[in-house]
């Protein structure tokens, strides 16, 4: 695939031919187990779930965010186990607003794997159109064939990750822009109902991830969204940008929006907000 989005009528016609992965990365950060619980209920036929609390995060130790980034080759690890090779179509879906979603779609372009589309709409989507839903949990299906080819790191990420020092370093040296994607009474400091600190990172702009939504939770057509970023963006976007969020999850949200805007390029700070505020001596700018 070469898309970036799939539309629910084409995900049905891709899976009448072999070769297509399908995700449920439903989550509640309030209800860790409900994703679970609704993809055991009804899911995309052949889909497999993976959790982003014990299997897309590595160890929380209190300092490193609420979602660390699992090192490269124990995710790859992962991944082959589901089944994934070098020729394997990546579908993923969520509930409906794609965060999720598009946090697994920037792990695996993280990884290597260049053939990732999201679920346009998501679960409700497939509804929508009548798509076939099977109950229960679906088993990966390995082929020897598989076992042997398996997944091959490249040499370096496809995707850039910028660490706390970085972030850092350029309160004194600007070199890059950090774009915020929570919700504005969060990036304010006026409310904060998941990190122990409220406020945002010095100099960070925000761009709620929503905003990159239309009706029924599909994406804004990409035109749309290229304006969008350009009016609040601007020349900073010659010099770099940087997302965060929270925990690294909603960040991929406004990193995959601005892939589908023809915005390539830009790059993730995995710990965010959750591992920003974490270190009291860090400053905190609020408003």
């Amino acid at each position: 695939m070469t898309t970036l989005l799939i539309q629910p009528e084409a995900l049905r016609d891709r899976l009448a031919r072999p070769g297509c992965l399908v995700f449920d990365v439903r989550h509640d950060l309030a209800d860790h187990q409900a994703g679970r619980r609704a993809y055991e209920s009804g899911h995309v036929p052949g889909a497999l779930y993976l959790d982003h609390e014990t299997q897309l995060s590595a160890l929380k130790t209190g300092r490193n965010g609420r979602h660390p980034l699992p090192d490269r080759a124990d995710f790859a690890a992962l991944m082959r186990a589901q089944g994934l090779t070098v020729r394997s179509d990546v579908v993923i879906y969520d509930a409906g607003n794609a965060m999720f979603a598009a946090h697994l779609w920037w792990m695996l372009r993280w990884l290597g794997h260049e053939s990732v589309a999201v679920l346009d709409g998501g679960w409700a989507a497939w509804q929508a159109i009548g798509g076939a839903v099977e109950a229960g949990a679906c088993a990966p299906s390995l082929s020897e064939a598989q076992a042997i080819q398996g997944l091959v790191l490249s040499g370096k990420p496809s995707m850039p990750v910028v660490d706390v020092r970085a972030i850092l370093a350029n309160l004194n040296e600007p070199r890059f822009t950090v774009l915020d994607a929570r919700a504005p009474e969060r990036f304010s400091g006026a409310v904060e109902p998941m990190d122990a600190v409220g406020g945002h990172i010095p100099g960070a702009l925000n761009r709620p991830f929503a905003l990159n939504l239309g009706p029924g939770g599909r994406f804004k057509p990409a035109g749309e969204l290229r304006a969008e970023f350009e009016s609040l963006l601007g020349d900073r976007l010659d010099h770099g940008i940087v997302h965060q969020c929270g925990s690294g999850i909603t960040a991929c949200h406004n990193l995959f929006a601005m892939e589908l805007a023809g915005l390539r390029g830009s790059a993730l700070y995995p710990g965010s907000w959750s591992e920003w505020s974490a270190d009291a001596s860090r400053p905190v700018e609020r408003g």
